[in-house]
């Protein structure tokens, strides 16, 4: 018996739906097969076209299967790519427009890496995409407006690329965005209005670009902002009241704009989640807000370098806070309870950094300070107005590494207290009206290594304990009224690199020889003393030296001839001393750019080399001996046809001889006047007096030793140097020594020398 008409049907039916199961059963798996080598040739693409110096895509080949290859991550449902992180893996090259046919893909990371040329527009077909990182490469030209087709994307990271032009408009369809970070490129022109639309919206970060014009209030939209860099563009303009309205913000940094304006007396009120907040390098007005102490969550106020003035206001609330700057702004009058602001900040017990220099702040410095936190390492109230003492209760900040307080009517004597922060690293006073000796607790600071007392009035000596700051770069004791001998602890410092300066004191006695353990030393300043005797030797081994300052003293004698290996030397000036001799001819061989020698008692020919070719890089004036020179000088011409009676004076210092002191030169020149005496009978006999002996002006000296030229200098002994010389008469090359007869025994040497002559 047949089946009824019905079941027949769904007979047929069911056979029908069985045929298309097992036909759509046979053809799905080839269309998934098909898409999956979609993926593969995509990935194999992208490894050609990428410069892999670490051997990253190692495992990218056909001995595994692509969703195993480092940093690709696929479904589990259809074993397609879903993330492709390659992060951090010192890649290059062009990112290929393939990267498009990865449909399925959620999250691309290829941020720090070398990746460069255009981001692929292709990227907007990948609707699916949540996530794309390419921060920290080296991507040009214009963020791509289609990445607006990325409908999806919660995160969109750009930063510190090359990327140029303007803000995409485009962007502010993309209604899931959650983050935006375009910092650190090159993008133009204004925020557009229509970002006030992307209403899911925590952090917007465009930092570091050319951005201007004006910040858009419509941001005061994105209710849920948390953070909002706009920091080192070109904005100008107020900061949208409607900014300041976000309840959600927590990182506020607008530094380095053209912004005017002043801060809403609510600030603290309308932004109570508030923790860091950066406004330095503007053009903001007005007084600090009241309300701001509200913000109880505040850890970092930076407001530096702006116009704010008037009274600061107490920060008592914020227990929070670490990092405390209002530096180089107008604030305080001048007047006695400008400081108090202070005392309230007693109970941030993480303060850090507290800086207020640069300011008008008047009045003195509150007990209170004593009371800070000891975790603030960086305090500077510089160049203000604060007169009275230093509290002694300084020393209880004992993890300071940095106190600056220059600039400022500072009076009294510096506390030994100041000997327990021994983990300074810099210490300024200068330009205040400390008194007394500089104690000697500041010898404990061996971690110091900048000390700046200069512009004060101190008294006493130098102490010897500063020897044992051995970590010291730079000391400046200048224009003060410090006396006695320069420590020679001080000149063992051979940490001293920066400049050394002690000038403007009332310091006497020798420069020690020990100057020559400042071998690192850039700068030198001793002017304005009253050091006496010569110029130690040992300084050419400062051979790092650029500037030597020690005008306005009382050295004397010559410039030491080996200072000619202080090949750095750019600026010397010896004036205003009691020097003597010649000018060495190795000045004009040094990279001189400044010289004076100015008031001095230098002679004889001025050098025309090097530095001595410019009348306004060198003074020489008050040198009354001097002559020759280039005509800008205006020196006399220098007289070489000398009168008897001069010659007769000049007898007394000049010695002709053939040999130096040595026993070694002396053989040398019996041996040169054996043979002249052979071979030169008869010009001996026309140059020679009717006593036989030989008669040389001084004329003939200067000529035979080129100008007693450096070239021809073979030592210098205890009291005198000789010189190589050819004389014209003979044509023989002679000894000649020349004595320096303020040293004392300089004759008795003399007359001894001629002894050993007539004996040999």
């Amino acid at each position: 018996m047949g089946l009824p008409n019905r079941d027949r049907v769904l007979s047929g039916s069911f056979s029908f739906l069985t045929t298309i199961i097992l036909v759509l059963g046979s053809v799905l798996p080839l269309v998934e097969a098909g898409e999956n080598e979609t993926d593969r040739l995509t990935l194999l693409e992208f490894k050609a076209r990428t410069v892999d110096p670490g051997g990253v895509f190692s495992s990218w080949n056909d001995t595994s299967h692509f969703c195993e290859w480092h940093g690709v991550t696929c479904g589990h449902r259809h074993r397609r790519v879903i993330i492709l992180n390659l992060n951090s893996n010192n890649l290059a090259g062009a990112v290929p427009p393939h990267i498009g046919n990865l449909s399925f893909l959620r999250e691309v990371d290829l941020g720090n890496n070398g990746f460069h040329s255009k981001i692929p527009p292709q990227f907007g077909r990948l609707f699916r995409l949540q996530w794309l990182f390419l921060y920290n490469n080296s991507f040009s030209g214009q963020i791509p407006s289609n990445l607006s087709h990325c409908s999806n994307l919660h995160a969109l990271d750009l930063g510190y690329n090359m990327l140029e032009g303007n803000l995409p408009i485009e962007l502010a369809s993309l209604s899931k965005l959650k983050e935006i970070i375009l910092e650190a490129n090159r993008l133009v022109g204004n925020i557009p209005l229509s970002f006030g639309n992307l209403s899911s919206l925590l952090i917007f970060s465009a930092s570091i670009n050319n951005l201007s014009g004006m910040i858009p209030k419509t941001l005061g939209q994105l209710r849920y902002l948390s953070i909002l860099f706009l920091a080192s563009n070109n904005f100008i303009g107020m900061i949208p009241p409607s900014i300041f309205n976000i309840s959600t913000l927590i990182f506020l940094d607008m530094v380095e704009n053209q912004l005017e304006g002043s801060l809403p007396n609510h600030l603290g009120l309308t932004l109570p989640n508030l923790e860091e907040i950066y406004l330095n390098y503007n053009c903001l007005t007005g007084p600090i807000p009241k309300s701001i102490s509200n913000a109880s969550n505040l850890g970092q106020i930076q407001i530096s370098v702006n116009n704010f003035i008037g009274k600061v206001p107490s920060f008592s609330k914020m227990r929070n806070l670490h990092w405390f700057s209002i530096d180089r702004n107008n604030l305080g009058d001048r007047q006695s309870a400008d400081l108090d602001f202070m005392c309230s900040l007693t109970n941030s017990t993480n303060l850090g950094t507290l800086g207020i220099s640069n300011n008008v702040f008047g009045g003195s410095i509150p007990d209170c300070i004593g009371n800070l936190s000891i975790t603030l390492s960086w305090f500077s109230f510089s160049f203000n107005y604060i007169s009275g003492t230093l509290p002694s209760r300084i020393g209880n900040l004992i993890n300071l590494a940095s106190l600056g307080m220059g600039g400022n009517d500072i009076s009294g004597s510096i506390p030994s207290e100041i000997g327990n922060l021994n983990k300074l690293s810099r210490m300024t006073l200068q330009q205040n009206k400390f008194s007394g000796q500089i104690p000697k607790s500041i010898g404990n600071l061996r971690r110091l290594t900048g000390l700046d007392l200069s512009g004060n009035d101190l008294q006493g000596p130098i102490p010897s304990s500063l020897g044992n700051c051995q970590n010291l770069l730079y000391l400046d004791l200048s224009t003060n009224h410090l006396n006695g001998n320069i420590p020679l602890e001080i000149m063992s410092l051979s940490s001293l690199s920066i400049y050394l300066d002690l000038s403007g004191n009332n310091l006497s006695g020798s420069l020690p020889r020990e100057i020559g353990n400042l071998k690192n030393l850039g700068k030198l300043s001793l002017a304005g003393n009253r050091l006496s005797q010569q110029i130690p030797s040992s300084i050419s081994s400062c051979i790092s030296m650029e500037s030597l300052y020690i005008q306005d003293n009382l050295f004397e004698g010559p410039l030491p001839l080996i200072m000619s290996s202080m090949r750095g030397l750019q600026v010397l000036n010896v004036s205003n001393n009691r020097l003597v001799g010649h000018i060495p001819e190795f000045l004009g061989l040094l990279n001189l750019m400044n010289l004076s020698l100015s008031y001095n008692d230098f002679e004889g020919a001025l050098p025309i080399r090097g530095v001595f070719k410019s009348a306004i890089s060198t003074s020489v004036v008050g040198n009354k001996k001097l002559c020759g020179g280039l005509p800008d000088f205006q020196l006399p011409k220098c007289d070489y046809n000398e009168s008897k009676r001069m010659r007769i004076s000049r007898a007394t210092k000049i010695l002709i001889s053939t040999f130096s002191t040595l026993a070694g030169v002396a053989n040398i020149f019996c041996l040169l006047y054996f043979l002249w005496y052979r071979h030169n009978k008869k010009a001996l006999a026309s140059s020679s007096s009717e006593d036989g002996l030989l008669h040389v002006s001084y004329h003939s000296l200067l000529k035979a030793t080129g100008g007693f030229s450096s070239t021809n200098l073979l030592g210098v002994g205890s009291f005198g140097s000789v010189y190589r010389g050819l004389l014209d008469q003979t044509q023989s090359i002679v000894a000649i020594k020349i004595l320096d007869l303020t040293h004392h025994g300089a004759s008795k040497s003399f007359i001894a020398e001629c002894g050993i002559l007539r004996r040999v």
